[in-house]
């Protein structure tokens, strides 16, 4: 693959989250039971299998993602619903499939799918010729639609935190789609109604507010009210190791103070208390080279569709690295979002992987034409 400078700085920021996120988690096996004490070395090989999913997506795989993207929504979306049928509960929650060893999610592929099935519906829209309001309002319709039906099963299992990085994904490429300003001006105003009418009935008709959305939403609330008032024993205790760490840090492999999810939500409290200051500089230095090649990559000229799906992706990760990296500075609400590239997680991690040979893909195939 003919490389240059976007290339190499994915490519060796990717190497450079591997190493941080493994060694993260290999500093945790202390704080977790004896049978997660393997966790760095399944992240080890959740990046190997990444690895080749990545070379795949690069040279074969991303044109049969963009072929068939509605059958791929489709089939996930019909694993979303076997997972709340079939799926085991754990801690309340039908997130993963388990299939001995091995935990698969679903709503991590959704959110590739989404931003393909999105980005195509939009692109072929902008290069027609026949717009008007009439279409606009179908169009609109239509994203809706295709966002909300992925994102009803998801806040079932429960998964707050995935079913808003769908909606931005949405709201991202509503912005960037240049529809008539009329639209969002009354996107705006539906945003208000319905968020007032959310807390209406949180403050005033709690009865009829817990037959529509369950009891559930009260965990979920708790953590927004936790966060408001800076209280409760993770959060606390992340900014204990985050504020104590000074500038190196207490040393690799030595987390002074426990907080829950130390290898997932955590991993920043982590990262920051084994290597301090200068090593969460470095960790948002490398996060600002990736994040900046891949903005940068969609202002060149390659085909809109693959503009709208770079936007998407940037978007998607952007959220997640501010999301997770703030909540556990106490400066927005814990939703579970994990760091992109650092956190455990198989399926979030391949899922990344995934959308590394998309970009690489795109990268790839604008340089030849370019030459």
């Amino acid at each position: 693959m003919k490389t240059n400078r976007t290339t190499l700085n994915i490519i060796f920021s990717l190497i450079l989250f591997s190493i941080i996120s493994i060694l993260s988690i290999y500093t945790t096996r202390d704080f977790l039971n004896a049978s997660l004490s393997n966790l760095y070395l399944k992240q080890l090989f959740f990046y190997l299998i990444g690895m080749f999913i990545t070379i795949f997506i690069t040279y074969k795989g991303f044109n049969l993602l963009k072929r068939y993207h509605y059958l791929i929504y489709i089939g996930i979306n019909i694993l979303l619903l076997f997972l709340l049928i079939f799926g085991v509960s754990v801690n309340g929650s039908k997130c993963w499939f388990y299939i001995g060893p091995i935990s698969f999610q679903p709503s991590e592929l959704m959110k590739i799918s989404l931003i393909i099935t999105l980005a195509s519906i939009i692109s072929k829209y902008k290069l027609s010729h026949d717009k008007n309001m009439k279409k606009e309002f179908f169009l609109i319709v239509k994203l809706f639609i295709l966002t909300l039906i992925p994102s009803i099963l998801t806040f079932l299992e429960p998964d707050t935190g995935v079913v808003i990085i769908y909606f931005m994904i949405l709201f991202t490429f509503l912005i960037f789609a240049g529809l008539n300003k009329k639209w969002y001006i009354i996107g705006s105003l539906f945003f208000v109604f319905v968020v007032g009418t959310f807390f209406f009935l949180y403050f005033f008709e709690r009865d009829l507010f817990l037959n529509i959305v369950g009891e559930n939403i009260f965990y979920r609330l708790d953590r927004i009210f936790n966060w408001a008032s800076n209280s409760g024993y993770q959060l606390e205790n992340g900014l204990i190791a985050i504020g104590s760490s000074h500038l190196l840090g207490f040393g690799f492999n030595n987390n002074p103070l426990y907080f829950p999810e130390p290898e997932t939500d955590f991993i920043f409290p982590t990262f920051v208390s084994n290597f301090g200051f200068l090593g969460a500089i470095f960790l948002l230095f490398i996060i600002l080279v990736f994040d900046t090649s891949i903005l940068r990559l969609a202002t060149k000229k390659i085909k809109l569709v693959d503009k709208y799906i770079i936007i998407g992706i940037f978007i998607m990760l952007f959220y997640g690295q501010v999301q997770n990296i703030a909540m556990t500075l106490g400066l927005l609400p814990i939703t579970g979002i994990p760091l992109p590239f650092i956190s455990y997680g198989g399926s979030s991690l391949i899922s990344y992987m995934f959308i590394i040979g998309v970009i690489l893909n795109i990268n790839k195939i604008r340089l030849k034409y370019r030459n």
